[in-house]
């Protein structure tokens, strides 16, 4: 495991496609900082593939880490972190997926969102899937939820004293210091 220097700003966001990285190269930014370490999980085991991705990030958790599952109340989640511990949200992407088919407000969840990471000054670190590099989708839903994971991603990104983007594993710092 890579140790990354702890000189950041208290908001990441780590962006990347699937498989790319992106959590693993957060979860070594959090593991950074002396545990305990929260770990908001947002994702739904709604059938056998959703359980084994789970189960892989599972099992790169040791019992340092404290896990929160936030399927919708990610805002909630973060208020209720130890104030000093560094947190890391993976993702906001299926987080904005089980708002969506909730039917929550989106507008009114980010804003409660981008609200508790304000309250925060340890380090938070958000991941993030990047999907609006591919084609189109063909059905309204997926063009939807595309726009609206970039809409999402632009919001956190302006909110972020630092944010990498993760390819093939590869960090490249697109604002904020460099590691």
């Amino acid at each position: 495991m890579t140790r990354i220097s702890t000189g950041l700003p208290h908001l990441t966001l780590v962006l990347g496609g699937a498989r790319s990285g992106k959590s693993r190269y957060a979860e070594d930014l959090v593991t950074a900082l002396p545990a305990p370490w929260v770990y908001i999980a947002t994702a739904q085991a709604f059938d056998d593939e959703m359980r084994d991705r789970i189960a892989l990030h599972q099992t790169r958790r040791t019992a340092d880490w404290k896990t929160y599952d936030a399927a919708i109340g990610l805002a909630e989640a973060i208020a209720q972190a130890p104030p000093a511990a560094p947190v890391l949200v993976d993702c906001l992407t299926l987080w904005l997926s089980n708002v969506m088919l909730g039917n929550h407000d989106i507008e009114q969840a980010t804003a409660a969102l981008l609200r508790g990471l304000e309250n925060r000054t340890a380090l938070t670190v958000l991941v993030s899937n990047e999907v609006g590099m591919g084609i189109v989708p063909d059905n309204a839903l997926a063009r939807r939820f595309r726009d609206e994971a970039g809409r999402l991603n632009q919001r956190m990104a302006q909110a972020a004293g630092r944010v990498v983007f993760v390819a093939a594993g590869l960090p490249l710092v697109m604002k904020g210091p460099s590691l």
